[in-house]
């Protein structure tokens, strides 16, 4: 099969290799270097079980609480501005009348801006969008299509590895879902609603946190200085792309892996094109075999 340079994929000046010869070669080399130095998902899972205790005692959400999760002191900044909005006083006053009612919220508290903590403003390389999240006991932890360690992979997830490794067969299929080391390698990612009520889907989808994320879309959009790449999987996250810079960032846009739509995602090549698009902002490709 012919290869698709990257002039013809995106009509400027490409690298001498093709696209698909640079990735290639990228995530070979990724997988030869980045085992020296990957975190062991297993080491974070007593700081995430005191992280739901200590959910369990929280009584009222402040911003102040709320930045005290991040470590970024970019992102410190520009969520402290947002946070002070009267609609985000107002999603802070329905969280609390909530929690008042004794009503149980997912991902506990101190894990709600945990994709902000785990990938730095200035490392972001790659933006991944998910809608909410997950719903059922001590599977959110603040990363899209993420789990704990200790449960097993959901099924779109379970789709996404199977994807990555036709993408990559050299990819090493994890036994886990526990995708935080995607995060700590430049992986921003971001459901557009970060809370649900336990057992019930999309509960919180009105409260005001899309106004929040997409102001954060924004955020990377406008502030990210050497661009990003944005990964869009299904029509939920088509529809950001309207607020994306497509003259300074990449979008890749593919099905949704959920089960009832994986027949479209089965083959979109999603993660090799992620890689040819790194290429063109003169990045390395992703550093997806580090979750193993």
């Amino acid at each position: 099969m012919k290869q698709t340079t990257l002039s013809a994929l995106f009509g400027k000046t490409a690298p001498v290799l093709t696209a698909t010869e640079n990735s290639t070669k990228g995530i070979k080399r990724t997988l030869a270097s980045t085992q020296s130095n990957v975190i062991s998902p297993a080491k974070k899972q007593t700081k995430l079980a005191t992280n739901f205790e200590q959910s369990k005692r929280m009584t009222n959400y402040t911003i102040d609480s709320l930045l005290e999760t991040v470590q970024d002191q970019k992102w410190k900044r520009l969520l402290a501005v947002e946070m002070n909005k009267d609609y985000f006083k107002k999603l802070l006053a329905t969280l609390n009348s909530e929690i008042s009612k004794k009503k149980e919220i997912f991902p506990p508290f101190p894990l709600i801006l945990h994709a902000f903590d785990k990938t730095k403003f200035d490392e972001i390389s790659v933006v991944l969008l998910g809608q909410d999240p997950y719903h059922n006991d001590n599977q959110a932890h603040g990363l899209c299509f993420s789990v704990p360690m200790n449960i097993n992979p959901p099924p779109s997830l379970k789709n996404i590895y199977t994807e990555l490794k036709a993408n990559y067969p050299d990819f090493k299929t994890p036994n886990h879902g526990f995708l935080e080391n995607w995060a700590n390698k430049g992986m921003f990612m971001l459901n557009a609603s970060l809370t649900v009520e336990a057992h019930k889907a999309n509960s919180h989808a009105t409260f005001g946190w899309q106004i929040f994320t997409d102001n954060v879309i924004k955020m990377i959009s406008k502030e990210s200085k050497n661009g990003v790449v944005f990964l869009l999987w299904g029509n939920f996250a088509h529809k950001k792309e309207a607020l994306i810079d497509a003259k300074k960032h990449r979008i890749v846009k593919s099905a949704h892996p959920s089960p009832l739509s994986v027949r479209f995602f089965k083959g979109c090549k999603c993660f090799k094109k992620v890689d040819d698009a790194l290429v063109t902002l003169g990045k390395e490709p992703f550093h997806w075999n580090c979750l193993a």
